[in-house]
């Protein structure tokens, strides 16, 4: 796996009472092999990386200098450094969190961060994948799904094979019995206060040529 965390999935694991064995293992690679081609078939660019520094090199390839970014809160995206990367070469990218964190008035913080889902570029890990191609996405404030469905100009997604289950079904069961309480554990640590399944997002097609593009990495990241 990436870079281990405070947030990551081994260290909450005990905490969120998660059934790590069952939701947090790496598929075949024709298991793979057939999942990306079902993902490509709905619109969906794929590219494959072995590692975690594969995975941060090919967003570094996909952003050109000086874009408008914005990221959704990840564990994914801490594990394969990309948080530890934009916050040391904040000259590459206009990030736009940054400029939300440095804001002190609550309702101006509020209003960038609702103006950021529609930011150029938007980076975001993914909560599970069905072999059937579907992407699938849940959080709180829908700070971070917001971007997915079609404000964001383009959409970056990084993701293990770890997420990739068999169906849809299966996708948003992994949401309730894996990925929320983890993330609800992760919030309690960083923000003192708990997470929720609020507002989902399961992305089934785009239409917009080059709007979305998945990095599938394989490692086992993030919940």
């Amino acid at each position: 796996m990436g870079k281990l965390t405070q947030y990551s999935a081994p260290t909450l694991s005990t905490e969120a009472q998660v059934d790590i064995e069952k939701w947090n293992r790496l598929p075949s690679a024709s298991v793979v092999t057939r999942t990306v081609e079902q993902i490509q078939q709905r619109g969906i660019a794929v590219i494959r990386a072995r590692g975690s520094e594969s995975a941060l090199e090919t967003l570094k390839e996909l952003i050109p200098p000086g874009s408008e970014i914005m990221s959704g809160a990840s564990t994914t995206l801490l594990e394969i450094g990309y948080d530890e990367y934009v916050n040391r070469d904040k000259s590459r990218w206009n990030d736009l969190r940054s400029v939300i964190i440095a804001e002190a008035d609550e309702k101006k913080r509020h209003e960038l961060r609702r103006k950021s889902v529609t930011a150029e570029y938007f980076i975001s890990g993914v909560n599970a994948i069905a072999q059937s191609g579907e992407l699938v996405a849940c959080d709180k404030s829908g700070s971070r799904v917001g971007a997915w469905a079609f404000a964001a100009k383009h959409l970056i997604l990084v993701s293990g094979t770890n997420k990739i289950v068999p169906t849809l079904d299966d996708a948003l069961r992994r949401v309730r019995d894996y990925a929320y309480p983890l993330e609800n554990a992760r919030a309690k640590r960083a923000y003192g206060v708990p997470s929720q399944i609020a507002k989902c997002v399961i992305l089934a097609n785009e239409d917009e040529e080059d709007r979305v593009t998945l990095i599938l990495v394989d490692e086992l990241l993030g919940y």
